[in-house]
C-alpha cells in the first residue's frame, strides 16, 4: 500500500553547487548579546517549520530558491515546508531556520532596544578571571575570579553593539567588554587606577541585560 502522508516526506539536501558557505559560529559574547535583545521581543518568534519558512520568504530576496541556498536544502523542500507537507526538519535545518527567523524578528523592537542601550547603557553580568596590568611603574595586580553585575556607559554599549553588528569576532568583543568593565567598575570612569588595563580570561558565563 502506498503511503500518501506527505508529512513523512524526507528533506532533500541542496545540490553541492547551490550551497552557501556556512555562517561563522557565534561565540559566547555574540550569543549573549543576541539573547539579551531577543528577551525584549513583545511577540513570540514563529515556532513551527511552516511558520518560520513563510516568514523568511517574506524577508529573503529571491524566493524559495534563495532561501533553499541559505538553509542548505533543495528548493522543493522549502516549497514543501511552506505548504506544511514536511513538518519535521533535520536537526541542522531546524536550528538554521529558528536562528534565521529570530535574527530577523521584530526589527523595530531590536532597533529601539539598541538605541536605548547606546543612550543609557546596558548591564553586563559576568563570571570570569580578570587579568590586570598597569602603565604605572611597579604596579601589578594578580588575576582573580570575580562575579560582576555592572552597568556600563551608553558609549561603551554602543561600541559593543556596533562591533556585533559588523560581525566582529569573539576576541574583539572580549576586548570591548573588558574595556567597558574597566571604565565603569575598575577605574570608576577614570577617577582611579589610572592606566589600568583589564583582560578577560576563562569566562564561565556572560549575559547582557537591556532596559
Amino acid at each position: 500500500m502506498t503511503n500518501t502522508d506527505e508529512s513523512n516526506e524526507i528533506e532533500e539536501p541542496a545540490a553541492a553547487a547551490d550551497g552557501l558557505a556556512p555562517a561563522r559560529p557565534r561565540g559566547m559574547f555574540a550569543k549573549a548579546l543576541e539573547r539579551g535583545q531577543r528577551a525584549k521581543f513583545t511577540e513570540p518568534v514563529p515556532a513551527t517549520a511552516r511558520e518560520q519558512v513563510q516568514y523568511l520568504l517574506g524577508k529573503v530576496k529571491g524566493g524559495t530558491r534563495a532561501l533553499a541556498k541559505r538553509l542548505g536544502v533543495s528548493q522543493r523542500t522549502v516549497q514543501r515546508y511552506a505548504k506544511g507537507t514536511i513538518t519535521t526538519p533535520r536537526a541542522d535545518t531546524r536550528e538554521a531556520m529558528a536562528e534565521d527567523t529570530a535574527d530577523q524578528w521584530q526589527p523595530e523592537v531590536r532597533a529601539a532596544v539598541r538605541t536605548q542601550a547606546a543612550t543609557a547603557g546596558l548591564v553586563i553580568h559576568i563570571k570570569c578571571e580578570f587579568g590586570f596590568s598597569s602603565s604605572r611603574k611597579g604596579a601589578t595586580d594578580d588575576p582573580r575570579v570575580r562575579i560582576l553585575r555592572e552597568r556600563v556607559s551608553g558609549a561603551a554599549a554602543a561600541e559593543i553593539l556596533a562591533a556585533q553588528e559588523s560581525g566582529a569576532d569573539e576576541s574583539d568583543l572580549h576586548e570591548l567588554v573588558a574595556a567597558a568593565l574597566a571604565e565603569s567598575y575598575f577605574t570608576l570612569g577614570g577617577t582611579r587606577a589610572d592606566g589600568l588595563q583589564v583582560t578577560l580570561r576563562d569566562v564561565w558565563y556572560c549575559d547582557f541585560v537591556f532596559d
